[in-house]
């Protein structure tokens, strides 16, 4: 009996400590990336994190006040590492439904627009009349690799994953493979405002589809929901204050 009673204590006291952790202030937002990704997030010849998503998730810090630590992930979508609290967020995620089973997302940072881009001479377009029997790279892991193994592969496109964009623009250049499905944004800095990409651009409308997605946010645990409603909060207030503007004007971001 006395057993009992002190299991009894014990629990109760864990459960005040919990409510009282709960109820504390929060003091830091651990932000998970992949820092392979530029303009998003990369690292400098520092080594330090640089891109729009440190800025936007620094911003956002501040504007709660709490400190900012970035975990470098290896993968983007690592929901398993998320779930077991190694940190408290993904930074920069396109919110699709079958990503929303898993996690919850904020309000949307930014749009995005994704298009088909091949050299100019190839008359390519973002239909099966043209791509059936064509090579198209993605990035793995990346909504547009789902979307394109889901709508494409079936109907005979080959698709080509890569780990790296560099890896993938390589191939593009080279001949390896015939066209890449990607967001506007990284494929200019990868190619098109280079010296190699001045036989490429972008060919046919902007594809859109729910597996891609038409925007990036941020993704959270299920559970997190005070953090969910403080960082769109917080979204909010820079978008008023015009620091929101001030960090997108140099990436010219395209509107969907």
């Amino acid at each position: 009996m006395a057993l009992i009673h002190l299991c009894v204590a014990l629990a109760l006291l864990l459960s005040a400590d919990a409510v009282a952790a709960a109820d504390l202030p929060r003091r830091e937002i651990r932000f998970a990336v992949a820092a392979q990704f530029p303009p998003f997030q990369s690292r400098n010849p520092q080594g330090q994190l640089v891109g729009l998503h440190i800025e936007l998730g620094n911003a956002l810090c501040q504007q709660l006040n709490v400190r900012c630590t970035w975990v470098d992930q290896v993968l983007v979508e690592n929901f398993p590492a998320l779930e077991a609290w190694q940190f408290d967020a993904i930074m920069g995620m396109a919110p699709t439904s079958e990503r929303r089973r898993r996690v919850n997302f904020t309000d949307h940072l930014y749009p995005f627009t994704t298009r088909l881009v091949a050299r100019r001479s190839s008359g390519l377009m973002p239909i099966m009349g043209s791509l059936k029997g064509k090579r198209v790279g993605v990035l793995l892991g990346s909504n547009r690799e789902a979307f394109a193994r889901s709508m494409w592969a079936p109907k005979g496109v080959i698709i080509k994953s890569f780990w790296l964009n560099d890896e993938l623009v390589r191939s593009l250049v080279a001949g390896d493979i015939d066209a890449t499905l990607q967001g506007t944004l990284e494929i200019r800095r990868a190619l098109l405002d280079t010296e190699h990409g001045q036989d490429f651009d972008f060919l046919g409308p902007a594809v859109s589809a729910e597996l891609l997605g038409d925007g990036t946010a941020i993704a959270l645990r299920k559970s997190d929901t005070a953090l969910r409603k403080d960082l769109n909060r917080a979204l909010e207030e820079l978008m008023q204050n015009g620091e929101y503007q001030r960090i997108l004007a140099p990436y010219h971001l395209d509107t969907p």
